[in-house]
């Protein structure tokens, strides 16, 4: 198994992919790494869908600017916030943390008084601050899928109304990023990427 080191400096954008199928203990095993992500107070946000059939993998293609090699990759996670759930989950997920004495009264208050104040905002206000919780989890499944000799790439680029109407979902699901998952067809190279120095801010 591979070190968090090793994970991080292995892992890359694949987009060729071998047809096998991933045993399912896998796939719930990467799943798994997203459920124990960490999120602002506890909310848990993130919603999966695994899509598996061969059509519906097409149709999420054809969604994303017809990108096929994404319809190539045995399964496909739909990666979601539920609104909803982000919510209800931050009041009482910062309501446990005052019971707990984890953070203090106040803070909880805050907390509370925000996400009260986020419900009636526009879905395009509310979903960024929303989706960097979803975000940690999708990376906790991009570094586990390694442990299984899986690779994964992100897809921001697609038409989130039709993936929604694909499967009926209402306003409170916003849909982030697209994942397909799949053994390697190809080892690309590591791309370029900034030094320490280039990255710190005086």
């Amino acid at each position: 198994m591979l070190t968090t080191k090793e994970a991080i400096e292995k892992r890359r954008s694949i987009r060729k992919f071998k047809p096998d199928p991933i045993p399912e203990e896998h796939i719930l095993a990467i799943l798994d790494s997203a459920r124990l992500a960490p999120s602002g107070s506890n909310s848990q946000p993130w919603r999966f869908k695994i899509v598996r059939e061969q059509e519906t993998r097409s149709a999420l293609a054809q969604a994303s600017h017809k990108q096929s090699f994404i319809a190539e990759a045995p399964i496909v996670l739909v990666c979601c916030v539920d609104i909803k759930g982000f919510l209800n989950g931050t009041v009482s997920g910062a309501q446990d943390l005052g019971r707990i004495g984890a953070v203090e009264g106040r803070i909880v208050k805050i907390i509370v008084d925000r996400t009260e104040r986020y419900t009636p905002m526009d879905i395009e206000e509310i979903t960024p601050r929303i989706a960097f919780n979803l975000a940690i989890a999708i990376e906790h499944i991009v570094l586990r899928a390694l442990d299984f000799g899986l690779g994964t790439c992100w897809i921001r680029l697609f038409d989130e109304k039709a993936i929604k109407n694909m499967f009926g979902w209402g306003d409170h699901i916003h849909v982030v990023t697209l994942l397909p998952i799949g053994y390697p067809a190809e080892s690309p190279a590591p791309r370029q990427r900034s030094s320490i120095e280039e990255i710190l801010i005086d």
